[in-house]
């Protein structure tokens, strides 16, 4: 009898989130998205390997812009889209990608019949926002409008949360989604410098697992919770009986989970 192939472990699709502001850099405005983005995709099987924050300075964007796009399957940005001197996102992607940028059609048309029926003048400000880099496709936004775009693998959405949730809401279906990543955790009420050493030899062992050890304190008890996360259910729960194991040989009663 022939042996079976073993099945095909699902491919990792990896992302990068850019946050583009000076409002962020400054303090003056608290960065909501990135939890809601790397949740979001992690859904769907797609894993944020890293994120930055970067200012409204052209070269900047460009430059970190063309090395991420390189670096993974997705680009998200976020912020530097609206009708503003100072939102200059479109315009470094488009220089970033080597195209032009001017007014699309579909967007102004939207934008048109919007300020139409709200009543409010469609001023060259507003009119700023239809400006697309040229072979973008638009990003629907069922908020305020305002298109996001899409050119290459690189999302570009607006910076407001509740309009970039449903801008993520009308692009996922673009989206090709891979191994999804899981997590375990096991605590117990033991302080993560006694359990180190052993710790470095349990991810040795298994380095498809990342192990991570997060100290908590509950009044006058504290303890350590160590959160594994892979894409493997098999091997998380093996490496996850393992630490508890540990934990056990040191004389503390794990937790599968967060401590209570």
């Amino acid at each position: 009898m022939a042996d079976q192939a073993a099945p095909a472990r699902p491919k990792t699709v990896t992302a990068c989130v850019l946050t583009i502001g000076d409002e962020i850099l400054s303090g003056r405005t608290r960065d909501a998205n990135l939890a809601y983005i790397a949740t979001y995709l992690n859904r769907i099987g797609i894993q944020v390997r890293e994120a930055r924050v970067i200012p409204d300075v052209e070269e900047v964007i460009v430059n970190t812009l063309n090395e991420v796009r390189a670096r993974y399957d997705y680009v998200f940005t976020t912020g530097g889209i609206g009708p503003t001197h100072d939102d200059i996102t479109a315009d470094a992607v488009a220089k970033a990608f080597g195209v032009g940028i001017s007014h699309h059609q579909e967007a102004m048309k939207i934008l048109e019949a919007h300020y139409r029926q709200t009543g409010a003048e469609f001023t060259p400000s507003r009119q700023r926002m239809a400006r697309l880099p040229h072979g973008a496709s638009m990003i629907d936004n069922p908020v305020s409008k305002a298109p996001g775009f899409q050119i290459g693998n690189v999302f570009v959405m607006a910076g407001v949360p509740a309009v970039m949730q449903v801008m993520m809401d009308s692009l996922a279906d673009r989206l090709e989604g891979g191994a999804t990543m899981l997590s375990r955790t096991v605590s117990g009420q033991i302080g993560e410098g006694t359990i180190a050493e052993k710790l470095g030899e349990l991810q040795a062992r298994h380095a498809d697992v990342g192990i991570g050890s997060y100290p908590y304190y509950r009044g006058r008890n504290f303890g350590t919770s160590i959160v594994m996360r892979g894409v493997d259910s098999s091997e998380l729960d093996r490496v996850a009986d393992e630490v508890a194991a540990l934990m056990r040989a040191f004389g503390v009663e794990p937790v599968m989970g967060d401590p209570a």
